[in-house]
């Protein structure tokens, strides 16, 4: 059985969200980030990235990781691209043309979008949105974001996916990472094409049964 570690709260939700998409079986191990704790190494606290038994799954004590039938991967991306491979379907790749076209825009949001993004989501984690140092890393993160935003626009013209004529592990990659940017509504209302992309992937109900196990979980 597929195991995933890392709370709802996290990169995790990626790999939640593929496994409802797939239909799969999986256990949850809620891993939360020790940043988020006072002591995470008490005696009582919570499993952690801290904690000794997470460690033993990911030695870098980062979430998600997950453990399929013995074989651990740490990476929440490529974990999706490889559960698409595994369990087939209409979100895995039907030829190699596809499977490069798949890991490359998925490199493409790692690399290009989601260091941005996660630093426009990590200033509203910490409260500072409205101080002057919050305004300033928003506005830079927003900024930056602009060429991407006008890439994926363009390659949505003529197309509802990313790759092929379907909702593949392509677009769910993709859509977590520009979500953490969706409190830039300008941002996107310039990117009409990327603003509905978005909307139609989180519309689907294997998205809103993960989102709504992550509203129950503490912020």
């Amino acid at each position: 059985m597929l195991t995933i570690y890392g709370v709802y709260r996290s990169r995790a939700s990626r790999n939640y969200w593929m496994a409802g998409e797939l239909g799969i079986p999986f256990k949850s191990v809620p891993v939360i980030q020790a940043r988020r704790l006072a002591d995470p190494l008490a005696e009582d606290a919570p499993i952690n990235t801290k904690s000794v038994r997470f460690l033993a799954v990911n030695p870098m004590g980062l979430i998600p990781a997950i453990d399929d039938d013995g074989l651990v991967l740490t990476e929440s991306l490529a974990n999706n691209l490889y559960l698409a491979r595994k369990y087939g379907g209409s979100l895995a790749p039907a030829d190699v043309r596809e499977e490069g076209l798949m890991g490359n825009w998925t490199m493409w949001a790692a690399t290009e979008v989601e260091p941005h993004a996660v630093r426009i989501i990590l200033t509203y984690d910490d409260r500072a949105e409205n101080t002057d140092e919050g305004k300033a890393k928003i506005a830079a993160a927003a900024a930056a974001l602009g060429k991407a935003f006008a890439c994926l626009e363009n390659h949505l013209d003529g197309r509802d996916h990313i790759v092929g004529d379907r909702f593949t592990v392509a677009d769910l990659n993709l859509a977590e990472v520009f979500r953490y940017a969706m409190s830039q509504t300008e941002l996107f209302d310039r990117h009409p094409k990327v603003k509905a992309w978005l909307a139609r992937g989180q519309s689907r109900p294997a998205f809103k049964a993960m989102m709504e196990v992550r509203s129950k979980e503490a912020e």
